[in-house]
């Protein structure tokens, strides 16, 4: 070892400088490699050991400045992802959901700046990352001595022999019309399984605006849940909670309704499904629209929670409160169902009531709003049925 003309230490055989700083290795460590005993025998290397070359110090190990500059370029990244973080908490509180929904390609401007901003964020997270630890961490070379894990030769001498007399006896080898006719065989094989994927989804189930409307419709009677009976509104004591349905949910010759089956069914069941409550007509504060949406103090609401949609109905008739079991979020039914706890951020939507000739009560009209937990056209699909 001697001294440049800086001072600094090289190396007598090359004249490189020594690193800067604690790379976590010496330039005279050395690694030595040995043949593998195994049983008191000593295995050669199929394939010669050809030793730990030399090793290639970076720029930032021997050169301050370039450490300076890799140090400066990194801290710069992580100032630019706090940045991104901000303005992801600027965008959260400035641009409302349901804006501009169709600003960038069709995406809404709180999506598009919450999305950009916090993959941005995290983005230059990783790359500092990445670049402190190719630029300034230790680099140094480990070496861990790995025994044989091949199976003893008799062992792969007899595997072999197996498989090659199964292949003659097959004729496989020798018959290349059986061998790629076979080999089709299976490939198309897999056509089927793909396409009875289609059968998640049948008829028209990926249409998503299927979403924004449900079964019910002007003059559509509501019918009590499981036995389908008509609900007179006379009948419906203060306080009552009643589960209900739509009635094209029970057809009959009488009213005329086609039948659902299968899927179909169960998606227009639990779409429908409703709940009926009866308060004093002075406790209740209609939103702005609504005002004749209620018959003498009995009021509907849908029975999906908008949070996740799950079914609700614990109802506390003191409060007119009804509660979803699932994550306790919490309608007030008197106050247009607002959300008073809980994780849900909608009122559940509202289905507007009136009674017919014979004093049932029926449906103004569908819902006005979709109903159950939020996707990503909901905004789209709520705007057109308020249009």
């Amino acid at each position: 070892m001697s001294n440049d003309e800086n001072g600094r230490g090289v190396n007598a055989s090359d004249g490189t400088p020594e690193p800067y700083g604690d790379t976590g290795r010496s330039s005279s460590d050395t690694y030595a490699t040995s043949p593998v005993p195994v049983d008191n025998e000593t295995v050669a290397e199929p394939i010669p050991d050809p030793g730990l070359g030399e090793h290639t110090w970076r720029p930032t190990d021997v050169d301050p400045k370039a450490e300076k500059r890799a140090e400066r370029q990194i801290a710069a990244m992580f100032i630019a992802a706090m940045v991104s973080a901000v303005l992801f908490v600027v965008a959260y509180f400035t641009l409302e959901i349901g804006d501009n929904w169709d600003t960038f390609a069709g995406l809404g401007a709180s999506t598009v700046a919450l999305g950009v901003t916090l993959g941005t964020s995290l983005l230059l997270i990783g790359i500092g990352i990445i670049h402190l630890a190719r630029k300034l961490m230790a680099d140094a070379e480990m070496v861990e001595m790995r025994h044989p894990a091949a199976s003893p030769p008799e062992d792969r001498e007899a595997t072999v022999a197996a498989i090659n007399a199964g292949v003659e006896e097959s004729g496989i080898g020798r018959r290349p019309l059986v061998r790629n006719t076979m080999l089709g065989a299976v490939g198309f094989l897999g056509l089927p399984g793909i396409v009875v994927l289609r059968d998640l989804a049948p008829g028209d189930a990926l249409d998503i605006d299927r979403l924004a409307h449900t079964i019910w419709e002007p003059g559509m009677r509501l019918v009590r849940d499981v036995v389908g009976t008509p609900i007179l509104a006379s009948e419906i004591e203060m306080g009552d909670l009643i589960n209900a349905a739509p009635e094209a949910m029970f057809p009959t010759e009488e009213n005329g309704y086609p039948e659902l089956h299968g899927a179909e069914e169960q998606v227009e069941k639990a779409k429908g499904a409703i709940i009926i409550v009866r308060m004093n007509p002075d406790d209740i504060t209609p939103a702005e629209g609504r005002e004749k949406w209620t018959v003498d103090g009995i009021i509907c609401y849908s029975k999906i929670c908008t949070h996740v949609g799950c079914p609700i109905s614990l109802y506390e008739r003191t409060t007119h409160h009804v509660l979803c079991p699932c994550h306790q979020s919490t309608f007030d039914l008197a106050d247009s169902a607002k959300v008073v706890f809980g994780p849900a951020a909608r009122p559940l939507p509202q289905l507007p009531l009136s009674v017919d000739e014979e004093g049932y009560l029926v449906a103004q009209s569908d819902f006005n709003e979709p109903i159950g937990a939020s996707y990503w056209e909901r905004a789209k699909h709520e705007q057109r049925l308020k249009a």
